[in-house]
């Protein structure tokens, strides 16, 4: 008697309709409590209290990351790239897997709950134990990921500066904030894809798509990842949890879920991760729930200072922010500092949890050797920077910096600052 095929599994995506799951060790993947952690971390942090839409997660983006994967696997094939199959699960893997190792709130976080680790050094360590639980099926998904695979445009697929990862994000984002600023064409991009002398390159048809896509990308950085109000809140976050640390270190009580404790009560590098393998089950539990729940007890902590953050971020009572284009003068930033102290009862050291100053950079195109290549005709490789004829994008490459100061509202009365 013959067997009944089941069907592959799928997805019903908002973005692309129909998502279908390709091989089985994707499946497996994704029913991890590693991967399920992902449907408990935003994909934009605190951007919700500005684009109330913005609640998706990094679970969306990664599925819809290897959907297009797939899409771009497809094309380059049918001109004739060879990609074996064991390359297709390989690189398939490493796109579905690439942000494993964001912690709470995506990057808002990043530097602050573990020291000068990235999410992609911990990528790599989650990458490394899944594949010995899988014994060693994820080899090549590693060897991508790492660039360290001989076949070069398919780590370019993974990562780099016309990747899977930015062509689902930019799109996936402006559709959950409702910015029509990022909407890009994803099916024109891929379609024009192809691989020339090992690196991924675009066939000249696809140059307008291009720069529409790095104009895009130049826009929703101003207008929702570092739009003003996102960057207080995401500060305000972080120092809760620099004072929460500091009053544990004190000797204070600090409630907390145990795997944030783990976190809050010691400092850990990368070298913990590698050595203490319940640094890594602990952080593997950790999301966005754990710091929601312990800000909102901290509303009520007896440090008034504690306190009156948790509060304020809780109820979105934000603070106020200025930018400018040029540093701030000192002389401004001390008076707002003894505004904050004389207002608010705290300490000199204390005030650096309350005025908060530092530079925001957005450059939406960065030529170099991870470069966006168009093919035009006789084969002529360039970068899009030199050619292109319908802007300028040396404009768009250049870094632009801001310089903010926030704080609470009142402290900035009576001072001229715009």
């Amino acid at each position: 008697m013959a067997s009944i095929r089941k069907d592959k599994k799928v997805f019903n995506d908002p973005i692309y309709g129909f998502i279908t799951i390709p091989f089985p060790i994707i499946e497996r993947l994704i029913d991890h409590p590693w991967f399920q952690r992902l449907r408990r971390i935003q994909q934009l942090g605190l951007t919700n209290l500005v684009y109330p839409g913005a609640l998706h997660t990094r679970f969306h983006h990664a599925v819809g990351a290897m959907h297009l994967m797939g899409e771009a696997l497809e094309v380059l094939r049918s001109k004739d790239v060879e990609i074996t199959e064991e390359e297709a699960i390989g690189v398939t893997v490493a796109i579905l897997l690439h942000d494993i190792g964001h912690g709470p709130f995506s990057h808002s976080l990043e530097f602050s709950l573990v020291k000068g680790v990235t999410h992609e050094n911990l990528t790599e360590i989650f990458m490394s134990r899944l594949n010995a639980e899988m014994e060693g099926q994820l080899e090549t998904a590693i060897s991508i990921f790492r660039n360290q695979y001989p076949k070069k445009f398919l780590h370019q697929l993974v990562s780099s500066q016309l990747d899977m990862d930015r062509l689902d994000y930019l799109r996936r984002d402006s559709f959950y904030a409702g910015v029509a600023e990022g909407v890009i064409n994803t099916d024109r991009i891929i379609k024009m894809l192809n691989v020339y002398d090992d690196q991924l390159v675009v066939d000249g048809k696809g140059i307008y798509s291009i720069e529409k896509f790095i104009i895009a990308r130049r826009l929703m950085y101003w207008q929702v990842y570092m739009h003003k109000t996102a960057v207080v809140a995401e500060n305000m976050l972080i120092n809760i949890l620099r004072r929460a640390r500091e009053l544990l270190k004190d000797g204070n009580e600090i409630t907390a879920t145990p795997q944030l404790y783990t976190f809050l009560s010691r400092q850990h590098d990368l070298e913990s991760f590698r050595k203490d393998e319940h640094i890594l089950r602990d952080f593997s539990r950790l999301d966005d729930y754990d710091i929601y729940a312990a800000i909102k007890s901290w509303c009520y902590h007896n440090d008034a200072l504690l306190s009156f953050l948790s509060k304020s971020l809780v109820n979105r009572r934000l603070f106020k922010i200025r930018l400018q284009t040029e540093p701030f003068d000192q002389k401004i930033i001390e008076k707002i500092r003894k505004k904050a102290q004389k207002l608010h009862s705290v300490s000199d050291s204390e005030t650096g949890y309350l005025v908060i100053t530092g530079e925001l950079k957005n450059d939406a195109y960065q030529p170099g050797e991870d470069k966006i290549t168009i093919v035009g005709k006789n084969n002529r490789v360039e970068d899009i920077a030199d050619i292109s004829d319908n802007l300028n994008i040396t404009v768009f490459s250049a870094r632009v910096k801001k310089y903010f100061v926030c704080c609470p509202e009142e402290c900035l009365k009576g001072l001229e600052i715009h």
